[in-house]
């Protein structure tokens, strides 16, 4: 690509709420022009976890509000958050966070519960930290549709007892799409996914729009960042190349990440 005296262009497609609003000021404040085109729209399915079960996982600041929304209450269940943002998001709707995984992904948090590595934090009241141990365990997992099978397969694989509660279903706006015209246009310096579901709505939206060969091409001459290996599997099986996967997964570091990826690319 070529070097540009202007801010570097950088399309994101987190959901058309203060998320992206959040991510449009940190990349403006690092310097870059956002490209907000939001790949995803929340489904509410109004459904909240069982109430038998040992532990209760959450994956989402989502998740967190719509199941606040619809009332829920915990018992003596674990409550396990797979991140900080999903546990800040859980503590605000006024619930305790017993066990965040110290590696912020599916993987990470099946280690943490599987008892092969240590939890970050725990906020019983007792102050006696839960057994991260879920051999035999009931546990309950709240997500979204598209939740990645590595966190039931993994919790099963360690001896859990595993249901899953779709809390939501994620769709692609009907009007999303304008960053794949910018991509096929060679008109995008960088591009943040933050989930598969972004790069395969990505590409629908690219397809309906007949660029989806030139919106390729135009990313493989960007700088391509996803959070989590996962989405980089995705990425790849569907021809986008990825060249940075942050080393923690937030949108803070991925935006942070990317641009000095960008950077590097343009000296």
């Amino acid at each position: 690509m070529n070097e540009r005296a202007d801010a570097p262009t950088v399309a994101v497609f987190r959901p058309d709420d203060e998320r992206l609003a959040d991510a449009v000021a940190l990349l403006a404040d690092l310097g870059a022009e956002p490209v907000p085109d939001p790949m995803l729209a929340v489904e509410a399915t109004d459904a909240t976890p069982r109430t038998d079960a040992d532990y209760v996982v959450f994956t989402s600041k989502t998740g967190a509000e719509l199941v606040s929304a619809a009332g829920w209450e915990p018992a003596d269940e674990t409550v396990c958050a797979i991140g900080p943002a999903t546990a800040d998001a859980l503590r605000e709707e006024g619930y305790a966070v017993d066990i965040v995984p110290e590696a912020y992904t599916s993987s990470g948090l099946v280690d943490t519960l599987a008892g092969s590595a240590e939890p970050r934090s725990a906020e019983r009241a007792s102050g006696d930290e839960p057994r991260a141990e879920v051999d035999g365990a009931r546990v309950e997992v709240a997500r979204s549709d598209h939740g990645s099978p590595v966190l039931l397969d993994g919790l099963a694989d360690a001896g859990a007892y595993v249901h899953e509660t779709i809390l939501y279903r994620l769709v692609r706006p009907e009007w999303s799409g304008e960053s794949t015209e910018r991509a096929a246009a060679g008109d995008l310096d960088a591009a943040c996914f933050t989930s598969s579901l972004t790069v395969e709505h990505f590409l629908e939206a690219a397809t309906e729009r007949g660029v989806r060969d030139a919106a390729l091409e135009g990313l493989a001459d960007a700088t391509v960042g996803v959070i989590g290996d996962p989405t980089a599997e995705t990425a790849a099986e569907l021809g986008v190349d990825v060249d940075v996967v942050p080393s923690e997964a937030t949108f803070d570091a991925l935006a942070r990440e990317t641009l000095a990826a960008l950077d590097r690319r343009l000296e």
